[in-house]
């Protein structure tokens, strides 16, 4: 059961989850299925270092999600 990340094109909100075969997926915040699914890169987490593997902006930064930094 693979874990993918959204976007709600309703109400903008950003979330994952884990799907399971033939599940239809809804926004948590408001209820909508109008959803955008986001492209996912594999990182590795080494002490309080977060690394993506596509090599983006955040490459250095120590937090564990890009969403505040906008990389």
């Amino acid at each position: 059961m693979p874990i993918y990340e959204y976007k709600c094109k309703t109400c903008g909100n950003k979330f994952e989850k884990l799907v399971r075969a033939q599940e239809k997926v809804c926004c948590p915040k408001c209820g909508k299925g109008s959803l955008e699914k986001l492209f996912s890169v594999f990182g590795v987490k080494s002490g309080d270092k977060f690394t993506p593997s596509s090599g983006s902006s955040c490459g250095g930064c120590s937090a564990s999600s890009c969403d505040g930094c906008g990389g």
